[in-house]
């Protein structure tokens, strides 16, 4: 905790060593109560347990338990003491310019976290991480970044510490970058050689993987295209990782009609990734609508084990639509069919679903220029589990000054493969308060509370009270406090 503290100090001293330079530092505070119960693990003797007329077995206070053939022993989940977590985290984001070069800034992005009693909560380890460092050059056609960086784009999020350089020609629509360096683990800011990514055990790199890519763009008249390939590279083997192409386009050929689709295709392991089309509709400004196919295919890199069992994807068809039929009143729909590839596998013994659907309804009242309501209904089955529930909300706001939320709703899940069956209701408060264009905090309370449907002991409270407050303070140089210089104004904002 003390080197979360230090990184974060000298981020916030940095910019007032640079006076003479211009700045923007963004400081978010987040803090959160959270009060929750598990289970933990219990057995008891064979000989203990008793025999229900059904032939269930339960232990002598009336729990269900598992006994394995040929076992001396009977296992079962008792309900685990209540739990009091304060994770708090502390995210800071600064730019600056004005650095003696023209068209020269410098961009870091940190983040302190910890649990304030002393507790393990998702996302505090380490206590602090470096987000984005890099040091950005940038002329007329020309822009280049020297750091650490996180690529964002059809395939994924992609850190990384090295170099990127880029191009465009404004005048014809077409932009370039290419980029190379040491990645960094997928969905995280860690390299994979750290300790705190285990258990990859022996299947851990002991290299940081080599990451290198080009990303292009045209953009037209009637729309854009953006195309991307990336290559990551085993330093210890020197076999790939990944080796993948990605293509997103937007085409909008006439007045209320938008076609947006996407692709990606694995050149590593010769297959088709996840890809989609929608076509969107407004022919007024008072209904709209949409429809579209998808293909899901899940991704690992070559070096994981999870390609081996040879996940497949799921195709489906979904559609939307909304309207206004009076004043401030706002209907919409969706629903979508979706149904799994063919696993190849024999299961002679179970019936098992490969296709499921969801569909959704929801309104939204305005009652009058401070007051907001909205009511959603949703329904869900597929493959192993199903829900239905409904959600809402009235908000009050008080200009651009003060908004208060009220929300609450309920979830029923029955659970095809569980022995139960779980509703979940929860209500809560939120307040946010905006006292300048510098200064702005946040304060929530939700309460959740689950009610499992068990035939024996089982069936414990499983209730949960969270508490968030959060703080965000936005400070900067002279005149230029609340814009960004021009180096980092004209930055795509794909």
């Amino acid at each position: 905790m003390k080197r979360a503290i230090l990184g974060l100090a000298l981020l916030v001293a940095l910019p007032a060593s640079l006076r003479a330079q211009g700045y923007l530092l963004r400081l978010d505070g987040r803090l959160q109560s959270v009060a929750y119960r598990g289970v933990r693990l219990d057995s008891i003797p064979l000989s203990a347990v008793d025999t229900a007329a059904n032939g269930a077995l339960y232990s002598p206070d009336g729990y269900a338990v598992a006994c394995a053939p040929g076992g001396a022993y009977c296992s079962f989940y008792r309900a685990g003491s209540s739990v009091q977590n304060a994770p708090a985290t502390v995210s800071g984001d600064l730019t600056m310019w004005g650095l003696g070069l023209p068209g020269l800034s410098v961009h870091a992005n940190a983040r302190a976290g910890g649990d304030l009693v002393g507790g393990s909560w998702p996302g505090t380890e380490p206590a602090f991480q470096l987000l984005e460092a890099y040091a950005r050059y940038q002329r007329d056609w020309l822009t280049a970044q020297l750091g650490r960086q996180v690529r964002r784009g059809r395939l994924g999020f992609t850190g990384f510490d090295g170099a990127a350089v880029g191009a465009r020609a404004a005048g014809l629509g077409l932009s370039a970058e290419g980029y190379l360096g040491l990645g960094l683990a997928r969905g995280s800011v860690l390299p994979a050689t750290s300790n705190l990514l285990n258990p990859f055990d022996e299947f851990q790199p002991t290299q940081r993987q080599l990451v290198a890519g080009v990303d292009g763009d045209w953009r037209f008249g009637y729309g854009d295209v953006h195309a991307e390939y990336q290559r990551e590279v085993d330093r210890d083997t020197h076999n790939f990782v990944s080796e993948r192409v990605g293509v997103t386009a937007s085409l909008h050929p006439i007045r209320y009609f938008r076609v947006d689709g996407g692709s990606e295709y694995d050149l590593a392991s010769g297959s088709w990734g996840s890809s989609e089309v929608d076509v969107t509709v407004t022919p007024h400004r008072r209904f709209g609508a949409s429809g579209g196919i998808r293909l899901y295919r899940p991704f690992f890199n070559l070096w994981t084990i999870w390609g081996a069992f040879s996940p497949v994807g799921f195709h489906s068809y979904r559609g939307s639509a909304w309207v206004q039929p009076v004043g401030r009143l706002e209907l919409r729909g969706s629903g979508e069919h979706y149904q799994y590839e063919e696993t190849l596998t024999s299961t002679a013994l179970v019936s098992v679903a490969d296709h499921g659907w969801r569909w959704a309804l929801g309104a939204g009242l305005g009652l009058g220029p401070q007051w907001h309501t909205a009511l959603n209904y949703h329904v869900e089955s597929g493959p192993g589990a199903s829900s239905r529930g409904w959600d809402g909300s009235v908000s009050w706001t008080s200009g651009t000054t003060l908004t208060l939320t009220a929300d609450g709703g309920y979830m029923e899940r029955p659970l095809e493969f569980r022995y139960e069956q779980s509703n979940l209701g929860w209500a809560g408060l939120n307040g946010d308060l905006k006292v300048n264009e510098r200064l702005h905090f946040n304060l929530s309370g939700t309460w959740y509370g689950e009610d499992r449907q068990r035939p024996d002991a089982s069936g414990f409270d499983w209730s949960q009270t969270r508490i968030v407050a959060g703080v965000s303070w936005l400070v900067g140089s002279g005149a230029d406090r609340l814009s960004l210089p021009p180096a980092v104004r004209r930055r795509d904002s794909r």
